[in-house]
């Protein structure tokens, strides 16, 4: 989301390109992943989906859709949640395994945006970009590590039954009758889509645009003296991960490590830690307007909550191996 001043009055070409334009292009990809996840139910392609990921589904105790969603997320995140939304208000699915099955996607979510971070990270930072994704991929593996083994304990086994979300057919349907059911399913969720997702998205633009998000930024900033572990320079690299995300970061590491202020180590670490600590941002910028569209609004909150939760702390653990070993 771009970063807007309020001592600027935004025209209307400014605001469509500073809020109707982003917006747009976000409720555009969810409609997509919702119409693609409609159209998996009723190809009834769901269990061959859940098929590529049948070890780790029967060794997570998850039902089919759960797996199939898994399988989904290396695609598509966004279709993955629209499909174990769905199953979950079929009754397909409980709240404990939506949730458990919503961890469970860290991985495939995070490697359908591995290429484009390493990308962005490799031009500037050299060798160091490879240790930089190789962290954050452990961290991403280790989180659906864990959620399978704790999916395990807490889930039963599922029933030889298949869920109504996720029947099989012998013959599937035919092309235009599917294509008709999922339009229909896909209207009818559209309109809720639509109504939460847009004004989720117009709130977090003018928090913005008035400053709440720079306030939130700035009191962190001034907030890290247990950062004392990290050399002066990788301060830089922290505050401007909080204020202007990943890019900015990127460019003060590269500009400090190019000057020999820090070494590759001292980058890694600095670009770690303004990765964890930007987690409620990321997670109040980009999640919340995302998943409201296809769960409750108390539901997407628990959500975000756990999984962003869960993000922080393995990357933190990851963090800490790190610096420890080198």
């Amino acid at each position: 989301m771009p970063t807007v001043f309020p001592d600027n009055p935004l025209s209307a070409t400014g605001l469509w390109t500073a809020l109707g334009w982003p917006m747009l292009r976000l409720l555009l990809g969810l409609a997509t992943g919702l119409l693609l996840a409609n159209l998996l139910e009723a190809l009834h392609w769901t269990r061959r989906l859940a098929l590529l990921a049948a070890p780790l589904a029967r060794a997570a105790h998850f039902q089919e859709t759960a797996g199939a969603a898994f399988s989904l997320a290396f695609v598509s995140p966004a279709a993955a949640n629209g499909l174990l939304s769905t199953c979950h208000k079929q009754g397909g699915i409980s709240g404990k395994e939506l949730m458990l099955s919503n961890l469970c996607n860290s991985l495939p979510a995070y490697l359908t945006h591995t290429p484009t971070i390493f990308l962005l990270t490799w031009p500037v930072l050299g060798p160091p970009a490879l240790i930089y994704v190789g962290l954050t991929l452990m961290a991403a593996a280790g989180r659906t590590g864990a959620t399978v083994l704790l999916a395990r304990q807490l889930l039963p086994p599922p029933h030889r039954q298949i869920m109504p979300c996720a029947e099989p057919a012998s013959t599937g349907p035919a092309l235009s009758a599917a294509l008709h059911k999922a339009w229909q399913r896909f209207l009818r969720r559209l309109p809720k889509l639509i109504g939460f997702t847009a004004p989720m998205y117009v709130l977090m633009f003018f928090l913005q645009r008035y400053g709440f998000f720079a306030a939130a930024e700035q009191w962190l900033a001034t907030h890290m003296d247990w950062l004392a572990f990290l050399k002066p320079q990788a301060m830089s690299v922290i505050v401007l991960h909080l204020a202007a995300e990943l890019g900015a970061a990127l460019g003060a590491a590269g500009s400090v490590l190019q000057s020999g202020g820090l070494d590759a180590r001292d980058v890694v670490l600095a670009l770690m830690v303004g990765n964890i600590l930007s987690t409620p941002m990321r997670a109040i910028r980009h999640q919340l307007p995302a998943y409201a569209g296809f769960y409750s609004p108390g539901l997407a909150l628990r959500l975000i909550v756990a999984n962003q939760g869960v993000r922080a702390v393995s990357m933190a653990l990851v963090t800490i191996g790190y610096y420890c070993l080198t």
